[in-house]
């Protein structure tokens, strides 16, 4: 098995497209398909079933699939600690951001790591704070700033870096921004737009809020703090943002007892080399904290 058949299968698996892995791996379609089949042929197995225009990971596809990403992340390993030995940091480093902490934290950082750095190339990568812990494990990505989760597990391994509170928001339009502060159990009169369930930040508010006995109806969800902030604006609900998000179009919401933030921090595995400008990014944004 060679390192390009092996990228070209895993490419496949997560893409479920020949052309789509074609793209991504700027190939044509024809040279990723011979890639697969002399894989096969090697392997003796046959790795995905063709229904129509669905791909489907075989039986032997399933047992290829982690022991292919493992072979591809210890070869990765091994470059970078050969090029940690130069002493340089340069070349590339794939770091895994959230679109909230991308737009709202990383600027300034990424505007002087890459002025005393020119030499290190960044691929930056938007994804789910959640996704993004499993794209480190699988290693797809050397580091990840993002939403801490409650607990961090081994071997993934958190520098915090910025507290980040929460408050309740709603437009100055909005029924519960007029009058005095609203009580808690008011909050539950009202459709909230809330991040998505399997998101650590929503997670966090709803504990907050379970601890006041307040269950909202969810009017609407999503993954992206600036898509809610714009509903909220518009008067389709209220909700919980960063406080850092607040501007003249939003109202906090005093709700006695509710005190919520998250934690945002730098994640790496620890069972891998980091490169020498993953060391240095972390360096830049632990001098943020």
């Amino acid at each position: 098995m060679d390192i390009a058949s092996l990228q070209a299968f895993i490419a496949v698996a997560d893409s479920g497209s020949f052309s789509l892995a074609a793209a991504h791996l700027h190939l044509t379609q024809p040279a990723v398909s011979k890639r697969i089949a002399v894989l096969e042929l090697e392997l003796e197995s046959r790795l995905f079933d063709r229904l129509g225009r669905a791909l489907r990971l075989t039986e032997a596809g399933h047992v290829l699939l982690p022991r292919a990403r493992r072979v591809l992340a210890e070869i990765d390993d091994s470059r970078r600690a050969l090029r940690n030995l130069a002493g340089g940091v340069a070349g590339p480093l794939v770091l895994a951001t959230s679109h909230h902490i991308g737009l709202h934290r990383l600027p300034p950082v990424l505007r002087g790591f890459s002025a005393r750095y020119p030499q290190v190339r960044l691929d930056m990568r938007f994804m789910d704070s959640e996704i993004a812990c499993a794209a480190v494990l699988r290693g797809e990505v050397e580091l990840a700033v993002i939403t801490l989760p409650p607990s961090v597990e081994p071997p993934l391994q958190a520098l915090p870096l910025w507290l980040d509170p929460l408050v309740a928001v709603a437009a100055r339009t909005h029924p519960l921004a007029q009058g005095p502060e609203p009580a808690a159990a008011a909050l539950g009169e009202h459709p909230a737009i809330l991040p998505g369930e399997a998101t650590f930040t929503r997670l966090i508010i709803e504990e907050g809020l379970a601890r006041l006995g307040v269950a909202p109806p969810v009017a609407f969800a999503t993954n992206y703090l600036e898509t809610i902030k714009m509903m909220v604006v518009v008067g389709l609900g209220w909700s919980v943002l960063p406080r850092t998000m607040l501007d003249g179009e939003l109202v906090e919401l005093a709700i006695a007892g509710l005190r919520l933030q998250r934690l945002l921090g730098v994640v790496c595995h620890t069972g891998r080399t980091l490169s020498n400008a993953a060391r240095a990014m972390v360096a830049t944004l632990g001098n943020t904290y």
